[in-house]
């Protein structure tokens, strides 16, 4: 019999931390999960105040052109549709809670035991557990685990200055009450740049401010300012190398002062300028786990801290905040500490070719190096770059162009690079980004036949 209450114990119900409890279950461990379902839930950032919502509001926002752009079709609008913001948000918080409740019966009927409590390490092996007695009165149950997975996540954070108390973040933007009419979103990555797009398509005057040169650093430079061009042309009030000195609070609503002396006036502010590894409380440095200058997790290739029992995956060790990532560390872990499934070698994790969306209007899709980042490691590379405006909009008015871009490392021909900003860009990068895993080159796309009329086409039919 084991000396352990259990084989495994995972700290966090979010995708990383779901995924392994669940595998790990069907494995044969015994297997404990906590997370404090009162709060957010199942699922973690990503189905509750993430991915998930932010693509249903996305798609929200959406109707808001093709209302617009239907009328070069043929359809006569006879009266301005009225968007109704209490119905989205209430179809939206359905839908989590039917998320929800499905990851719980995934797990239960894996046969993982799920704590609705705050976990916290009191050693190598052991976790404490913050719940409520029969009577609501604060309890503690102490278990112990042969293996401990950190899968916390990360959580929004608002630098301190004077006013932050009014600003909001990511967590609290779904359900904000009332409708604001008025949307400053500070912050220059994906995050700030998708409810800027998302809230200037539901009706919002949204003003974007951003300290650097331009936003979505990291992502391509030509890709960069291509999208903010569009989301410019769509509406949204972008202003570069801004910063906020203070919000206060007006009968008018929130006043903003900016460096350099611009006001800008606001129903609400949405900083979205960075996440951190959610830690508090955790336990980490009383039992020694070691943690970088943002506090993540340290681990190595196997997701295993420096104290051999415990694990962590996803957010909370800083690396790739995506929910496949999470994913597939999480299996990782599975492997190493159960073994593969049958049949198959243990998993490894590449984060090499990662494809990634941005749900901007337009979206941007891309997979593989930017074009500084191959010259940088290869040398010479070839570019290849088409710009267009899509066939769709040749009828509804709308001047939204379309840029997609192969970066090619010229000694191999291999592609090194796809980038894509347009009409569903996440949904045709993600077949392209299973060919740059498998290496193709130049030549095969060029010897792909493309599928007419569509804007995925181009990716094979661009010629230099």
């Amino acid at each position: 019999m084991s000396a352990y209450d259990f084989d495994l114990f995972v700290i966090g119900g979010g995708s990383g931390g779901v995924r392994a409890a669940r595998m790990a279950a069907q494995r044969g461990a015994r297997v404990g999960l906590a997370e404090t379902l009162g709060t957010d839930g199942l699922g973690g950032t990503c189905v509750n105040v993430g991915c998930i919502p932010k693509k249903l509001y996305s798609y929200a926002a959406h109707y808001n052109e093709a209302f617009g752009e239907s009328t070069g079709f043929g359809w006569e609008v006879d009266s301005l549709p009225r968007f109704n913001w209490a119905t989205l948000k209430a179809n939206r918080a359905n839908e989590i809670s039917r998320l929800n409740g499905v990851y719980g019966n995934l797990l239960r009927g894996s046969g993982v035991t799920v704590f609705d409590a705050f976990a916290r390490l009191t050693g190598p092996h052991g976790v404490l557990l913050a719940t409520l007695n029969a009577d609501g009165s604060p309890g503690h149950q102490a278990f112990t685990a042969k293996s401990i997975l950190i899968a916390t996540g990360g959580t929004p954070h608002i630098p301190h200055f004077t006013g932050r108390e009014h600003a909001i973040t990511s967590n609290e933007i779904f359900d904000l009450e009332p409708y604001p009419q008025r949307l400053l979103v500070v912050g220059g990555g994906y995050i700030a740049s998708e409810f800027a797009s998302i809230f200037n398509g539901l009706g919002s005057k949204v003003t974007q401010l951003y300290r650097g040169e331009q936003i979505l650093r990291g992502f391509d430079d030509e890709i960069r300012h291509f999208v903010a061009a569009e989301m410019v042309k769509h509406g949204v009030d972008l202003r570069l190398n801004a910063d906020v000195v203070d919000i206060r609070k007006t009968d008018d609503g929130l006043r903003v002062e900016c460096e350099g002396g611009a006001v800008v006036m606001a129903d609400a502010v949405l900083y979205a300028t960075g996440r951190v590894p959610n830690v508090k409380d955790l336990g980490l440095a009383a039992v020694g786990v070691a943690q970088g200058g943002k506090d993540e997790v340290i681990v190595n290739a196997h997701y295993q801290t420096n104290v051999p029992s415990i694990f962590a995956v996803g957010d909370v060790t800083n690396r790739l905040q995506l929910t496949p990532v999470a994913l597939g560390e999480a299996m990782v872990v599975v492997d190493h500490l159960f073994g593969p499934a049958a049949g198959k070698p243990p998993r490894e994790m590449s984060y090499e070719c990662i494809p990634t969306a941005i749900f901007t209007h337009p979206s941007v899709g891309t997979v593989g190096l930017s074009e500084r980042e191959a010259r940088e490691r290869y040398g010479a590379v070839t570019v290849f770059r088409s710009e267009f405006k899509a066939l769709k909009h040749t009828l509804s008015g709308s001047s939204e162009r379309t840029l997609m871009k192969l970066i090619v490392e010229t000694a191999t021909d291999r592609v090194v690079g796809l980038h894509m900003v347009g009409a569903e860009a996440g949904e045709i990068v993600q077949g392209f980004a299973v060919a740059m895993k498998a290496g193709a080159t130049k030549a095969m796309f060029d010897s792909t036949v493309g599928i007419h009329p569509t804007a995925a086409e181009e990716f094979v039919t661009m010629r230099g």
